[in-house]
């Protein structure tokens, strides 16, 4: 089963990185508010960027590395 890391932009500017299954229904998820804590009181949420991963290990470990990456690294995969 696929699975994808990801980056949403919040409404603050900040960045928020995860990890799914599905793209579309996390992204709803978080704008209802039922997503991550962090999301919650940021909405609403973008999607920036979406990495295929092949397995869910993959996927939590790529999820890991992006997150330790400073902002600007951050937005050069997207921009």
């Amino acid at each position: 089963m696929s699975c994808f890391c990801y980056i949403l932009e919040c409404s603050d500017g900040t960045f928020y990185t995860g990890w799914t299954t599905d793209p579309e229904r996390r992204l709803s998820q978080h704008n209802k508010g039922v997503g991550a804590r962090y999301t919650r009181t940021r909405r609403p949420v973008k999607l920036v960027y979406l990495e295929e991963q092949p397995d869910k290990i993959t996927a939590l470990k790529r999820e890991r590395a992006i997150k330790a990456l400073p902002r600007k690294k951050k937005m050069e995969l997207f921009l």
